[in-house]
């Protein structure tokens, strides 16, 4: 049978036992057409990138799925249905991932640093002091032999 891996949103106002509910509520309903849910992961209540419906936060839940394609389309047509979801997303993969999933390993997000200080290196620019003066006052560079120093003056 096909493995997929889905991903749903659920509203913030929803309690994190009606999030696991729902989760159950499809692994049933994948399970009767005849497939199985290896694994469901609860990511917790996450900030969004923008608002949906009214929503700056949201739970996540994403459910490994072996089943066949008719199973995850009345999975995912019971999703549209439903009012708490906010958004869903199911992939087809060539095999599902055994252990925890990117969002639920520490040592990954540790490795990440503080974003919130704005003190990481982007790499992006030189370091201040480094770069010549031309251009930092955006002025062009001199030409060679055109006997102007650094300091713009002639000599």
């Amino acid at each position: 049978m096909p493995l997929y891996e889905t991903v749903f949103v659920v509203r913030q106002d929803v309690a994190q036992t009606q999030v696991e509910a729902l989760g159950n509520q499809f692994s049933d309903l994948i399970a009767g057409m005849g497939g199985q849910v290896p694994k469901k992961e609860y990511w917790g209540l996450r900030q969004l990138a923008y608002r949906m419906k009214k929503n700056r936060k949201a739970h996540y839940m994403l459910m490994n799925i072996d089943s066949p394609p008719d199973a995850v389309k009345e999975m995912e047509r019971t999703m549209s249905i439903n009012e708490d979801i906010l958004r869903y997303l199911t992939i087809r993969v060539d095999e599902l991932e055994a252990g925890p999933s990117a969002m639920m390993r520490k040592s990954d997000r540790d490795d990440r640093g503080d974003r919130r200080r704005g003190d990481r290196d982007r790499g992006d620019r030189e370091p201040r002091g480094e770069r010549p003066r031309f251009a930092r006052e955006g002025a062009p560079a001199p030409a060679e032999g055109s006997g102007e120093s650094e300091g713009g003056e002639a000599q």
